[in-house]
């Protein structure tokens, strides 16, 4: 399996359990690793079969804007299964950091991993 990457993807979007970080956006920063084989696509130099990087991210900037959720945990939890769902995506590995949350930190976060590492589309 092949490894296409989506690093450092910002999306602002409302995120928090505080009453004042219900009331803002505030940014996440999303490192993607997706399983796919990319031999198809580099053989016949053909877009349509390998994962489209703007559309996922667009998707995922889309799904930032449109949803309020109070954890970080539930966002890439939601993320995942998104991925999974509409791009079918055999396995992912998501790392979600959200900066400022702790002022002595860069930033807080999550990684999680879906799928089978070893699965092909």
């Amino acid at each position: 399996m092949d490894i296409i990457l989506i690093d450092g993807l910002a999306i602002d979007t409302t995120i928090g359990v505080y009453d004042w970080e219900k009331r803002i956006q505030q940014r996440l920063i999303l490192d993607l690793e997706l399983g796919w084989d990319i031999r198809p696509a580099a053989a016949d130099d053909d877009l349509n079969q390998t994962l489209n990087y703007a559309a996922i991210s667009e998707r995922l900037i889309e799904f930032g804007n449109s949803h309020r959720l109070e954890l970080i945990e539930t966002f890439a939890e939601r993320v995942a299964t998104l991925l999974q769902e509409e791009f079918s995506i055999p396995w992912l590995r998501l790392t979600l950091h959200k900066p400022g949350a702790v002022p002595e930190a860069r930033s807080v976060g999550v990684r999680i991993e879906r799928g089978q590492r070893n699965a092909l589309p």
